[in-house]
């Protein structure tokens, strides 16, 4: 199966989803900017062992020369020091603005990657290759890139859309139980949020196959639908937040020990109760959410206070001064944008308790 996407937004690129598509990574590239290129490949030490061989062949054959940047593996390499010292190590590199970085591996790799490429010598070529469910489906589309500081999630970023994304399906083989689960949780929140219909797909469990291929698909349809009526997140592009503010707050209290996904799959079930706090949506929602992330044996209950999860949410980067915005059903298939006081958010989650 072969599936190929393209997002028009500033300026346009190709997301390409493929059977084996890293071993001819080359020639798609190739295809595109020639061979007149340095590729500088950043990844970690998971990924690099099960795909780095496959990928500098493919470079190799179509005549493009490359170098090699690994760092540690996890969110504790979502680091400005990591971000500081890959960009010392390109410019050691020699690496100019008429080469290419490929961020071969997750989401922390793929948003590191992509905020060097985006400082180094003021924006140079950076192509995702996406070896997870959650960077597939959510983090490898529409260009937002960032590291993490003491204070937040993501707190320092810049948007820098790629120049191309390849997807190879083969990479879901090799995946552990808890990185499937957090593309899960991805995956569900864009049922949650756009449609009713994919959402029912996921209800049961992670889907196989060809069914879960055409899945991935329409999850990525539907981040270019958006993404391409709101690039910069001035709006609508907000609502693929579903799960986050509550989600990022977890992650930060358990100092990264929760994944991204599994921290957004508590968040998700929190947000819905938060609407049905809030009167925006019936009970019902809230148990179909409920059990769709239990479905995909994904937490849904929060190890933390909702007071010490107030305190995280303060620091939240979708805050704006006294007020604060969360991304919450109104049925399945379609939520709002509801923006509170801090206040307000207090007194929410003092009742969510």
């Amino acid at each position: 199966m072969e599936n190929t996407r393209k997002l028009n937004a500033h300026s346009s690129y190709d997301i390409l989803c493929a059977d084996g598509i890293i071993s001819r990574a080359g020639e798609e590239i190739k295809s595109r900017f020639g061979a007149d290129t340095t590729a500088y490949i950043i990844s970690d030490s998971n990924v690099f062992p099960l795909y780095g061989e496959k990928l500098t062949a493919s470079l190799s054959r179509a005549g493009i020369g490359y170098k090699v940047k690994v760092f540690p593996a996890g969110e504790g390499s979502k680091t400005p020091d990591t971000l500081i010292d890959i960009l010392n190590s390109m410019a050691e590199e020699g690496i100019s603005r008429s080469d290419t970085v490929i961020a071969l591996g997750g989401g922390v790799v793929g948003d590191v990657s992509g905020l060097a490429a985006s400082l180094y010598e003021r924006g140079i070529r950076c192509i995702q290759v996406p070896t997870t469910l959650l960077a597939a489906v959510d983090s490898s589309v529409g260009g937002k890139t960032a590291v993490n500081l003491k204070a937040g999630k993501n707190l320092c970023g810049a948007f820098h859309r790629p120049s191309l994304v390849l997807f190879d399906f083969d990479t879901v083989k090799t995946l552990p139980s808890e990185c499937i689960g957090d593309g899960m949780a991805e995956m569900i929140k864009y049922g949650v949020i756009y449609d009713a219909s994919l959402f029912a797909s996921l209800s049961n469990g992670l889907p196989s196959g060809e069914e879960l291929k055409d899945i991935i698909c329409r999850c990525i349809k539907i981040k270019i639908e958006v993404v391409e009526q709101d690039e910069f997140e001035g709006g609508l592009r907000m609502i693929l937040n579903y799960g986050h503010t509550f989600g990022h707050a977890i992650e930060k209290l358990s100092s990264y020990a929760v994944s991204h996904g599994h921290a957004v799959a508590i968040g998700s079930v929190l947000a819905a109760r938060a609407a049905v706090k809030l009167s925006l949506c019936t009970g019902e929602v809230y148990e179909k959410v409920l059990s769709a992330i239990k479905a995909a044996s994904l937490p849904y209950e929060s190890p933390y206070s909702c007071d010490d999860m107030y305190k995280c949410m303060l620091n939240d980067k979708k805050r704006r001064g006294s007020s604060i915005s969360l991304v919450l059903p109104r049925e399945i298939g379609k939520c709002e944008i509801k923006k509170l006081s801090l206040d307000e958010l207090k007194e929410l989650m003092e009742n969510l308790g």
